[in-house]
């Protein structure tokens, strides 16, 4: 038993998406555009809670064995020369699932409990599909294999590994809360056209980054310069996460 729960901690570490920073940003953004009757249709679902703090759940639960089987939901694997379409997916993916996740939160006959269930996952893998690495190699769990040295802001360097890098060291050196963020990345990009677009284009645009993100290679030593250069993808996938997912549960949910 001990032993399954070591490998299940390292399983999490592994196949982790946007930290909890990042994935409450996305949901923050999102919950600062929802029409009315969209925010009262979710808060009934959710008991009051935020799209901010539902966004974490579906991470937090992955140390749960029972929701074992919904591991694959969080990302889906494309060759670097391939878009989503060019490759058959044979089992569930983040594509898959949020366009399974649309008609059950659109129709009448499903109950609360099942709702709120995909309502979570939604807001979550919505966040997910954003992160390019989540789009990333089967072979290297979308980079966890690749180990690097990183050296923030603050001078402290930590062991880590490429997909985490990404999903909340680069993040966590903002040293801002998901409200702070949220309202940076909103000045940021107020100008920004976002291109709704569907799951599909979703996937295909964070992979576009994702053979140049390759290119950093195992036993790299990083630092700001690497920040600096790669923060903006950062912030921009995270901002067209939020606006998307408002847009996407408007949608669902607005009159």
């Amino acid at each position: 038993m001990v032993m399954r729960n070591i490998l299940l901690v390292i399983l999490v570490l592994l196949l982790s998406s946007w930290g909890k920073i990042g994935h409450r940003t996305v949901g923050e953004i999102a919950q600062r555009q929802l029409t009315f009757t969209a925010e009262q249709k979710i808060n009934e679902i959710l008991d009051g809670q935020s799209l901010a703090v539902a966004s974490t759940w579906a991470d937090e639960m992955r140390s749960n064995p029972e929701f074992d089987k919904y591991s694959t939901w969080h990302y889906v694997n494309l060759p670097l020369d391939k878009e989503y379409d060019d490759v058959e997916h044979l089992g569930p993916n983040v594509v898959k699932m949020i366009n399974t996740a649309i008609p059950i939160l659109q129709s009448p006959m499903a109950d609360k409990k099942t709702k709120q269930f995909w309502l979570k996952y939604l807001v979550h893998m919505v966040g997910d599909i954003h992160q390019p690495l989540h789009t990333g190699r089967a072979e290297d769990y979308g980079g966890s294999k690749i180990k690097v040295k990183f050296k923030g802001r603050k001078g402290a360097e930590n062991n880590t590994n490429l997909h985490v890098l990404w999903d909340t060291d680069m993040i966590d050196d903002y040293k801002m809360s998901y409200t702070e963020y949220a309202t940076k990345l909103q000045n940021q990009f107020k100008d920004t056209v976002v291109e709704q677009g569907n799951a599909i284009k979703w996937a295909n645009e964070s992979h576009e980054y994702v053979s140049k993100i390759y290119e950093t290679k195992d036993g790299s030593y990083l630092s700001y310069d690497y920040v600096y250069e790669n923060l903006p993808i950062v912030d921009e996938r995270l901002y067209f996460a939020g606006i998307r997912l408002g847009n996407l549960l408007n949608n669902i949910f607005g009159e």
